[in-house]
C-alpha cells in the first residue's frame, strides 16, 4: 500500500511538472495576474506588474504595506510553471498626506459619470498610487478619452505631479501578444 501511494505521488509529481513545463509565459502571466488580483489585501492603492521570462517572474511596483510584497511573492511562487520569483516590490512610505490624496482621488475618479463603470465589480481597473504627493494612475481603461478624463480628475487635486500610466484595452492586448 505504501509503495502504491508513493508511486502515485511520484506519477503525479512527474505529470504536474510535465504540465508546468508545457505552459507558455503568457499562461503563467495570466495565472500570476489572477493570483495578485485575488489577494485579499490587494487594493486600488497598490500597483503590481509582472514580467515572465522562461518561467521566471519578476514582480515590480508599489504596495501600501510591507507584508503585501512578501505575501504576493509567495502566492506567485505557487503558480504552475513558475520556476523563480524576483520580488522587486517596494512598500510605499506611511503618510497621512498621501492617504488623503489616495482616497480623495479614488473617490473622485469612481464618482465621475464617465469612469464609474471602472469601479464596478471585485477588481476595479484604475489604481491610484501616491508616493510623497506624486500620483501615478495605473490600470486599463476602454479608450483614450477615459484615460484623459482620469488624468484631468486626478490633476484637480493639489499634488506634486500626476503621471498617467493608464493603458487602453487595445494597448494592453498588444503587450500581452508580445509574450
Amino acid at each position: 500500500m505504501k509503495t502504491l501511494a508513493l508511486s502515485l505521488a511520484l506519477t503525479f509529481a512527474v505529470a504536474s511538472s510535465a504540465v508546468a513545463a508545457d505552459r507558455t509565459d503568457l499562461d503563467i502571466f495570466r495565472d500570476v495576474s489572477m493570483q495578485v488580483a485575488r489577494y485579499h489585501y490587494f487594493t486600488i492603492f497598490d500597483s503590481v506588474q509582472a514580467d515572465v521570462d522562461d518561467g521566471v517572474v519578476t514582480l515590480t511596483g508599489r504596495v501600501t504595506l510591507p507584508f503585501k510584497a512578501a505575501e504576493i511573492a509567495k502566492r506567485v511562487a505557487r503558480v504552475a510553471g513558475v520556476t523563480a520569483v524576483r520580488n522587486e516590490l517596494e512598500a510605499l512610505p506611511v503618510s497621512q498626506f498621501d492617504d488623503t490624496l489616495r482616497f480623495g482621488i479614488a473617490r473622485a475618479l469612481y464618482a465621475h459619470p464617465s469612469l464609474a463603470m471602472y469601479g464596478i465589480g471585485s477588481y476595479p481597473s484604475i489604481h491610484v498610487v501616491v508616493e510623497h504627493g506624486r500620483v501615478t494612475l495605473n490600470g486599463v481603461v476602454n479608450n483614450d478619452a477615459d484615460r484623459q478624463i482620469a488624468h484631468m480628475v486626478a490633476r484637480q487635486f493639489q499634488t506634486f505631479g500626476v503621471t498617467n500610466d493608464l493603458k487602453t484595452r487595445d494597448e494592453a492586448q498588444r503587450e500581452l501578444e508580445k509574450l
